[in-house]
């Protein structure tokens, strides 16, 4: 026979968002329970690439992003630097003679505080300093537009002689997501809230919320829930009685020893922005064009290849990624990941970092082939804030960018749950954008790309 054990707040969901959602609860009085089939950490989270950036094409979006890092530096002195924030940047790299889109979406994402925050770089004799040889704090904020092929290869000789722009996002780097949750963790408990692992077979409501999981002696009854459930959502917010606009994409990475030191130590993550076809020689190309089932590996690709040194300066590894999947599919507890997907991407990649070529076919071993999905809603904004139910809220869609947003996700969905005032731009992270028939037009200008 179940017994009951009473909360104020059921989270359903332990990975980064979730935590973070309960932390900030139980910083503000409230006794809540996580709820997870899994270890906190253990399932998309897992999978991160511990990434952040303030770089958006959306000024919106950019608020929504400075807050969070804001967050992230408050919770990097809370817990007195236990966990680690790198601001190495982003770089992005273009082959493309013709940038004023891309440098366009630049000053309309950053807003009315663009031109104070974007230089442009256009001779050898420019005040350009890569961020491993700044000195701290020093132009954290800003974006340098590098447009001198003298200067990238200067500074930047590993990539592509034919890459004629980098844009350099210095409010970004990457964080340690796992130390942060363990952080976040151990005082939730010491809240007196609890991590209960089990499947959710059902959600009753009368005048609170009652969660039955299964292989648990004990029910969870709570006045409130939030569903931060991952690539899960749709399926708790089923067991609502309700709908998510929600689709799930799986997207794969891979990490390995870079013994050939093909990527510098002190590169920033890196996206190679342009679309590209995969370097195959002409007896490959025309035995996969041959093929119904391989046909696709000869045309274009997407951009937002990415990659970046693992461990600093002393590390020796790598991590790489590409989210070129554009088929959405149910989520599974164990996904199934492409045996091709590493020899794809080590092709592509090689297109900027030509020494990545090495290890086409020949990857050392011990390399680690991972990922998790991008849970995201069609213009690939989070929904954060109140579902139908009254008493029920979300903090979902965090698409690939669910370790940087966490901070921000938790604050303000404990916003929305305790009544506090709002920032500016809760209402667009809600639900509710999607009566606001301006923004939606706006976001349907855009693309929804993701990394």
């Amino acid at each position: 026979m179940h017994t009951e054990k009473k909360y104020d707040v059921a989270v359903l969901g332990a990975g980064i968002v979730g935590i973070a959602s309960a932390y900030y609860l139980a910083k503000a009085g409230k006794k809540v329970a996580i709820i997870d089939r899994l270890q906190p950490m253990s399932f998309t989270s897992a999978q991160s690439g511990e990434n952040f950036r303030n770089w958006w094409p959306h000024p919106i979006m950019t608020a929504f992003m400075d807050h969070t890092i804001d967050l992230l530096e408050e919770l990097h002195d809370t817990f007195n630097q236990e966990f680690d924030i790198h601001k190495s940047g982003y770089l992005l790299a273009t082959r493309a003679e013709d940038t004023a889109d891309l440098t366009d979406g630049l000053y309309e994402g950053y807003g009315g505080a663009a031109d104070k925050l974007i230089s442009h770089h256009q001779t050898n004799n420019s005040s350009y300093v890569p961020w491993h040889l700044s000195k701290k704090n020093e132009g954290e904020n800003h974006v340098d537009i590098i447009k001198s092929k003298d200067l990238i290869r200067q500074h930047y000789p590993q990539f592509d002689e034919a890459v004629t722009t980098l844009i350099h996002i210095r409010r970004a780097g990457d964080i340690g997501s796992h130390s942060l949750a363990q952080c976040m963790l151990r005082f939730i408990r010491e809240q007196g809230g609890t991590v209960h692992c089990g499947d959710i077979t059902d959600i009753q409501f009368s005048d609170h919320f009652t969660v039955k999981l299964t292989m648990q002696p004990q029910n969870i009854v709570a006045d409130i829930v939030v569903n931060a459930a991952g690539p899960f959502a749709g399926e708790i917010a089923g067991m609502l009685g309700e709908a998510l606009p929600l689709k799930n994409y799986l997207q794969q990475k891979i990490a390995f020893k870079d013994r050939g030191l093909a990527i510098p130590r002190h590169m920033p993550f890196t996206v190679d922005l342009d679309s590209c076809h995969l370097p195959w020689t002409e007896e490959e190309r025309s035995i996969l064009q041959g093929d119904d089932e391989t046909r696709w590996l000869t045309e274009q690709f997407p951009g937002a290849m990415h990659v970046r040194p693992e461990g600093g300066e002393h590390g020796a590894w790598v991590k790489m990624g590409w989210a070129y999947n554009q088929k959405a599919v149910e989520p599974m507890k164990r996904p199934e990941f492409d045996p091709n997907f590493p020899d794809i991407l080590l092709r592509g990649a090689s297109r900027l970092n030509p020494a990545l070529a090495q290890y086409i076919e020949n990857l050392p071993r011990g390399y680690s082939q991972y990922g998790g999905y991008y849970t995201m809603t069609e213009e690939n904004w989070p929904l954060i804030g109140p579902m139908e139910h009254e008493r029920v809220f979300m903090a979902v869609g965090m698409s690939g960018f669910g370790t940087m947003a966490s901070a921000v996700s938790g604050s303000l969905v404990t916003d929305w749950i305790l009544g506090n005032d709002l920032p500016s731009y809760a209402s667009a992270m809600s639900s509710q954008r999607y009566s606001d028939d301006a923004l939606m037009a706006d976001l349907a200008k855009l693309s929804r790309g993701v990394l």
